[in-house]
């Protein structure tokens, strides 16, 4: 995206200069009363809402400032019919017009996608505009190229990426002077034979159609020096493409060739031909020698398959396919490649020569904590993290990895990638999402090595390759926020990125109490290799909303720096030049880190910035504590984005009870946090996320943040009910945990660790009287069977349900739970297993209580779903008990004539086993 929004900016920059110099913009003066979107010959509305609104109003009131406009940019994000009109007076407004850019994309989805403009057709009177040489039509709906595009014969640059065309028209042939044309991600099957007579082209992207044959017309561009046709469905290749004499870099890769022509090797000028995945079984010994071939992913040296069976005997390759359980954490991979589904949900796919000799790949799904995730400032974590290993095995073609994730909520300029992290540093792949589901996306991507892999929604990365000479890069999300790189800036090639954040004007004038503040978005750099540039680099900002260079008072503007890890924002304005135009500050850096334009009227603006900074990390949350109906010793606990807690606690209320959640409280993501039982309440056993009696959590914005656990008292539950709190705390459990009245006084001062307090009641234990201390009972409300066959409590469902794992799905349909309700369970558990089965074998377990035969069914529906092992501890279990329940009978009949009879309440006279 960043090499597209590069190569569109000096495209249209040069080809609208081309035989016509362009007068500098920042020396133009717009004039009295012209509006700040129109500055010398440039007329920007695709920055403003309303861009037709404000152009047909030029129109009508005949601004004589139209008649010097040579660059027109409009958003196509507006109503069809109010579009077709604007540019209806495109013509007779704009005469000198040399580029003209309608895109959309400047929209983005849920997921960072760009959105498509309106833009269907073009009116037929812009074929009078006989000076424009540059046209951009990306990100439209056009399904046809417009009749008037081939009338303009001066054009000298045409974009077409990210529409709907199937076909282009042989008048395109009339553009003798069209040196660049790119119609990438559209749906073209064939080219017309007359794109031949383009002569004059010197680069042709073609890339990311559905074109399986290409015209022989294609050999007569004897100018053409950049040809781009990957991921297509191209089967062959003409001969005429050894008579592109003029042809640097040729691109196939992605398509299903199966041979390719020899005179290839032999073109003069050819510095790059890349043929990665086809299927080339063959080549040429000149093209298998040049080091300027690429060619992973193709099958060379193998036999064809139509070699390995007789003539007329049809035989198909079909890749071995793997399906892993639950109790299995590895898998072989051999030469001949696979396809594996792991228990956990997650894909692979090997293909064939990934690896030379057979190898056992191993994997594990961890929860995610901060040691195992890295996550920028402004990213937010969307999955747990897969481990694959042997770390670091470097395959001989790239895997496929897909990882399932839920999708989160539309935010601006931001995208899904996959992070992974190899030789303690962290990376992010090239990521392409695939839906399954509404509610269910896969991210998918190519692994160049095993280590941890987990998905990440970050702002939009804006990357390229700075080399000597110098070059442009171009934020795609923010179309003003560019950075020009000098010849000279550099002696060795570096990798340069951007990243550039919003903040909504509402809560920066909510944080400083100013009406007329505003922020420019926040913009920061990384790059590679040495810290400073050897030229300065110029950066250039929009002006804060509402602001404008001819308007703004200069002592309010402010440049704020940050260089991590420093703890606050350094003010700059006075150790830098501005250089102001109506819409933009530029400046020049010679090294990379943060940048932020502010218009304030406070004087100490750096700390204001921190705070703002902050706010614009923090998510507001709610904590949960309920119990569950049927079990009060059964806690949930969970915190909670505040927009998603009305919805689940209306989902969770049927099965659970408890008091209203916390107060907001603000939490950064990734940040630690801990619950703590108080009042005579505990943990009832050990986990591993239980340091103290204290349950750690990390909070993390788009996963669930939930964890139900067992609690237990020392008190006398028999006498009254046990009215206890539980209290949630920023930060690690301590090593020394405060006892419960230092907590209560630490949460008092100005840096409290303590976010929220919620009660929990543990209710009177009941049916004990006339026992004494030594007939003590556990709590067991669901009990499964009867005393002669023996029961089932509740401890011994729980610990049925630790040994289920991801086989619960056919325990339950045994069992004759049906499937809908299995979807709903998955749905509402996503992130936890534990969850699902628990919730799976209790509510079954509800309605069975009472019912004959529920034990035997259990049975059956385990050692149906091949879990003998689970079935036979059943098994021990309800011996146990029958044992027990013949003790209590044989001490009933040597007790005295008014002891209790053997049918009186064989609950007072049994103790429930526990697993």
């Amino acid at each position: 995206m960043a090499a597209a929004a590069e190569g569109l900016e000096s495209r249209e920059t040069a080809a609208a200069s081309k035989d016509a110099p362009r007068p500098a913009v920042e020396s133009v003066d717009a004039g009295p009363g012209a509006p700040p979107f129109l500055a010398g010959n440039r007329l920007n509305l695709d920055l403003y809402p309303k861009g037709c609104h404000q152009l047909l109003h030029l129109c009508a009131q005949h601004h004589q400032q139209l008649l010097q406009v040579e660059f027109l940019r409009l958003s196509t994000h507006e109503d069809p019919q109010l579009l077709e009109a604007t540019l209806a007076q495109v013509p007779g407004n704009l005469p000198h017009l040399r580029s003209l850019v309608l895109k959309g994309g400047q929209n983005r989805g849920a997921l960072g996608a760009c959105l498509q403009g309106t833009l269907t057709t073009l009116p037929t009177g812009l074929s009078t505009l006989a000076h424009l040489v540059h046209l951009d039509l990306s990100f439209n709906k056009l399904v046809t190229l417009p009749a008037c595009v081939p009338q303009l014969r001066s054009l000298d640059t045409l974009l077409l990426s990210h529409n709907g065309l199937s076909e282009l028209p042989e008048t395109l042939g009339a553009l003798h002077v069209l040196t660049f044309l790119t119609v990438t991600h559209n749906c073209l099957q064939k080219l017309p034979p007359a794109l031949g007579a383009l002569s004059a082209l010197q680069q042709l992207d073609l890339s990311e159609n559905l074109l399986d044959t290409l015209p022989p017309e294609i050999g007569g561009l004897s100018n053409l020096t950049e040809l781009n046709l990957a991921s297509n469905r191209l089967q062959s290749l003409p001969v005429s493409l050894v008579g592109l004499r003029s042809l640097r870099l040729l691109v196939l890769h992605s398509n299903f060739l199966t041979s390719v022509p020899a005179g290839l090797a032999h073109l003069p000028l050819l510095t790059r031909l890349d043929l990665r995945d086809n299927q080339l079984r063959h080549l040429p010994p000149e093209l298998l020698d040049a080091p300027f071939v690429r060619l992973q992913g193709n099958p060379l040296g193998e036999a064809s398959p139509d070699s390995l069976s007789p003539p007329g005997t049809p035989q198909v390759l079909e890749m071995p396919k793997l399906f892993l359980t639950s109790d299995l954490d590895s898998f072989p991979v051999t030469p001949q490649g696979c396809s594996v589904t792991l228990a956990c949900g997650v894909r692979l796919r090997f293909p064939a020569g990934a690896t030379t000799t057979p190898i056992t790949v191993h994997y594990r799904l961890w929860l995610p904590e901060p040691a195992l995730v890295s996550l920028g400032p402004h990213d937010s974590l969307l999955s747990g993290v897969l481990e694959l290993w042997p770390h670091g095995v470097a395959f001989q073609q790239d895997v496929s990895l897909w990882l399932l994730f839920v999708p989160p909520r539309a935010r601006r300029c931001h995208e899904v990638v996959v992070r992974t992290r190899r030789d303690n540093s962290w990376s992010d792949l090239e990521t392409h999402l695939e839906e399954e589901a509404p509610k269910r996306l896969w991210a998918r991507c190519q692994v160049p090595h095993f280590s941890w892999f987990l998905v990440v929604l970050r702002p939009v990365s804006n990357a390229c390759l700075v080399p000597p000479e110098g070059t442009l890069l171009c934020s795609s999300g923010h179309p003003g926020v560019k950075v020009t790189f000098p010849p000279g800036a550099t002696e060795e090639p570096r990798h340069v990125s951007m990243q550039v954040v919003h903040m909504a004007g509402r809560e920066l004038r909510a944080l400083l109490g100013e009406p007329e503040a505003a922020v420019s978005p926040l913009l920061c750099l990384s790059q590679s290799g040495p810290p400073s540039f050897l030229q300065p680099v110029t950066v250039q900002l929009p002006l804060p909303p509402g602001v404008t260079g001819f308007s703004l008072d200069h002592s309010r503007l402010h440049l704020l720096y940050w260089a991590p890890p420093a703890a606050t924002w350094d003010d700059i304005t006075a150790q830098v030049v501005l250089e102001l135009t109506h819409l933009y500050a530029r400046f020049q850096v010679t090294h990379f880190s943060w940048y932020w334009l502010w218009y304030t009227t406070k004087s100490c603006v750096g700390g204001l910035a921190r705070k703002a900074w902050e706010r614009l990390r923090l998510h507001q949350v709610n904590l949960i504590a309920l119990q569950r109906r049927r079990d009060p010793e059964q806690v949930l606990l969970q915190c909670l984005p505040r927009n998603k807690v009305d919805a689940t606690l209306r989902r969770l209320l049927e099965r659970y009870r408890g008091p209203e959640p916390s107060d907001t409280v603000e939490m950064f993501e990734g940040e630690k946090f801990f619950a703590a039982f108080e009042r005579g309440i505990d943990v009832d056993a050990d986990r591993p996320d239980c340091v103290e009696g204290r349950v750690c959590f990390v909070f993390y914005s788009h996963l669930k943040n939930l964890k139900e656990v067992y609690i237990t008292t020392a008190l006398d539950r028999e006498a009254q009910a046990v009215r206890g709190q539980v209290s949630f705390y920023r930060g690690s459990v301590p090593v020394e945990v405060p006892q419960e009245a230092e907590a209560a006084r630490q949460r008092k001062g100005a840096d409290a660790l303590w976010m929220a307090t919620l009660p929990i009641k543990l209710p009177r234990l009941q049916g004990l009287k006339g026992h004494g201390k030594g007939a003590r009972l556990s709590l067991a409300p669901l009990n499964l069977g009867d005393a002669e066959t023996g029961f089932l409590t509740q401890s011994n469902l729980l610990s049925v349900a630790g040994r289920l794992g991801p086989d619960w799905p056919a325990v339950a349909l045994h069992l004759g739970m049906p499937y809908r309700e299995l979807q709903r369970i998955r749905h509402e558990f996503r992130d936890d297993l534990d969850g699902q089965i628990r919730h799976m074998l209790f509510s079954w377990a509800e309605r069975q209580a009472g019912q004959p035969g529920a034990v035997e069914l259990l049975l059956q529906a385990l050692e149906q779903s091949d879990r003998q092992d689970v079935a036979e501890e059943v098994r021990a279990i309800l011996e146990l008990g029958r044992h027990k329940y013949q003790d209590s009978i044989r001490r009933t009949g040597l007790a005295a004539e008014d002891s209790a009879l053997p049918g009186t309440s064989a609950s007072q006279s049994t103790e429930p086993a526990q697993a």
